[in-house]
């Protein structure tokens, strides 16, 4: 009797109670959630409608959805080439600034540099400079070497601004790494190059692929440098040229939507993409640990 008592009496003490406190936190959270996720609706949504059915439903799902405003978007090719120079910058930048990033963490974690410390100290001082205060300095060097309006001039930018960040980040991880490992290959006869590419490389896949992914949305959605950089109209970034394509048709919103529509869905592939390689490296770097 006792036994069917207890048995009777442990699910009523295992049900989870909501207090008053956790539905508010949970409140919140929905709250800051849909606010989140609006923008992305909104752009959807009115992507998806023609003109004068956005002036009278703005917000509403759309009755007829229509597929003509993203052809639209696309019209006259000016997009593509936007698409094309935004693709080559972002490329160039952060393959440039992954890869100097990864050879500069490796000394300063791994191979006990003595000005390792230092240096890491320096480039955490860097990461706290905002950007916009090198923009007349940098504007100066440009046009005094004369590579204004170059794409090698916007990628040596992108990638000296990135630097101290992706650094720091390789840094830190580099230093989790086992030293038996660095050791034991060294005892085999392997190199330091050899050590940097068939250990530490292949243990660093996480923090490299999300290195990868945090440079590549910051200089996709970059506007300013490249505004100020690249002032011929042929060499604009895809934000940039959606800021003069909305000024251009400032009337005709859901063109506007479709065309920030499609510049949102190359870096939503690099996420899922990136997503897929984070787990996959994940799991190969804790079985070789």
């Amino acid at each position: 009797m006792r036994t069917t008592d207890s048995a009777a009496v442990l699910p009523a003490q295992r049900r989870p109670r909501l207090s008053t406190g956790s539905l508010a936190r949970h409140a919140v959270l929905l709250g800051f959630t849909a606010l989140a996720l609006f923008p992305i609706y909104f752009m959807v949504v009115n992507s998806l409608k023609t003109d004068d059915e956005y002036v009278g439903n703005s917000i509403g799902l759309p009755r007829s959805p229509v597929v003509s405003t993203l052809r639209d978007a696309l019209a006259g090719g000016d997009l593509y080439r936007w698409l094309g120079n935004s693709l080559l910058i972002t490329a160039a930048s952060v393959l440039i600034s992954t890869a100097v990033a990864a050879l500069a963490a490796f000394p300063i974690s791994l191979m006990r540099w003595r000005p390792g410390p230092f240096v890491l100290s320096f480039l955490v001082g860097l990461m706290v400079v905002p950007p916009i205060v090198l923009i007349i300095p940098l504007f100066q060097m440009v046009v005094n070497v004369h590579q204004l309006s170059t794409y090698q001039s916007v990628i040596v930018i992108y990638t000296g601004v990135m630097l101290p960040f992706s650094t720091f980040l390789l840094a830190s991880f580099f230093a989790t790494i086992p030293r038996t490992l660095i050791e034991a290959a060294r005892i085999d006869g392997a190199g330091t190059l050899r050590v940097f590419r068939s250990i530490v490389l292949p243990l660093s896949r996480p923090t490299l692929m999300t290195v990868v992914v945090v440079q590549a949305l910051w200089v996709w959605n970059e506007v300013l440098i490249a505004l100020v950089f690249l002032q011929e109209g042929s060499r604009r970034t895809l934000m940039v040229g959606l800021t003069v394509f909305k000024s251009r048709y400032h009337l005709d919103i859901p063109l506007v939507m479709a065309g920030m529509l499609w510049a949102t869905i190359p870096m939503l592939l690099l996420y899922l993409v990136g997503q897929r390689f984070l787990i996959r490296g994940l799991t190969a770097g804790a079985t070789k640990g």
